[in-house]
């Protein structure tokens, strides 16, 4: 199993030296990806009577791409995901050439996680439509695709037109492996037929197996090998014991996960340093 960490940045601050020695400790350890999550503005919860969603304009986050770019710079080897790039407030064309971009600085270890998202507040503010998000991404999904393996583009597509035209430089990897994260019903067969792999974001336990088991389905029914379809698992270090992590790991492992990801987040850690040694704990657990 590919094991990761997930990057701490609503807890770990702006210091690009505590930023560098966290991913070069992760490398060092021998996790073999960083995760990050991605959101661009945040809503001032006060002014929003009703809001309920995960995170407000108080938690910082790095801008994935350009975070990725100097990671690539100060790192040799350890993989770079995206969990999620929240890809329908975007533009299409613009992602492909920022995930195209950073598969070159990088050596080609860019693994872009992809979803839809529930801020509508980032939508409006990015001027995109909340509402068709999820039709939107398939067709953004399949013209990335063709962007980054054909010097040349001609597409005519709903939302998206291309007048042979490309972008350049192309990325290392030919296409860029696209993972989808969420697990509503849209999402399982899009992760069936047209994904690279899938974040599940829920527990391992029966409603898992179910959705596994569908997406295994209809994988097969759409002429494609499941075994080829990763799976993203994950653990959080604020429960539990070391004995415990391996436990999680271990269930994960038989039902077919390929990576995973220990997170630190919300477990009281107060400094950069105290994340770098979590996640040494972690990996000594996990062995």
């Amino acid at each position: 199993m590919n094991i990761g960490a997930v990057f701490p940045q609503i807890e770990f601050g702006n210091d690009p030296v505590a930023i560098r020695d966290y991913a070069q400790a992760a490398e060092g350890m021998g996790f073999e990806h960083i995760i990050v999550y991605d959101h661009v503005l945040g809503a001032n919860s006060a002014s929003r009577a009703n809001w309920t969603g995960a995170y407000s304009h108080i938690n910082p986050f790095h801008e994935p791409f350009v975070l990725f770019g100097y990671l690539a710079g100060v790192t040799e080897s350890i993989g770079l995901t995206t969990a999620v790039i929240i890809l329908p407030q975007r533009q299409t064309v613009l992602v492909a050439k920022q995930a195209a971009e950073v598969d070159v600085l990088s050596g080609g270890r860019l693994r872009l996680g992809i979803g839809t998202g529930w801020n509508a507040v980032e939508y409006e503010g990015l001027g995109e439509n909340f509402h068709n998000r999820g039709r939107r991404s398939v067709e953004q999904i399949k013209l990335m695709r063709r962007l980054w393996t054909e010097e040349l583009v001609t597409f005519d597509g709903r939302w998206h037109t291309v007048t042979d035209a490309g972008i350049n430089p192309l990325p290392i990897q030919r296409p860029i492996p696209i993972w989808l994260g969420g697990s509503a019903d849209p999402v399982i067969e899009r992760v069936a037929t047209i994904a690279d792999g899938w974040f599940p974001q829920i527990r391992p336990d029966d409603n898992l197996r179910a959705a596994l088991d569908r997406i295994r389905s209809l994988a097969v029914d759409a002429g494609r090998d499941p075994a080829a379809i990763g799976i993203q698992s994950s653990v959080s270090i604020r429960t539990g014991t070391a004995e415990d992590w391996r436990a999680d790991i271990e269930t994960w492992r038989d039902l077919g996960a390929t990576h995973m990801s220990v997170n630190t987040m919300n477990a009281g850690i107060t400094s950069p340093q105290g994340h770098i040694d979590a996640i040494r704990r972690f990996k000594e657990a996990a062995g």
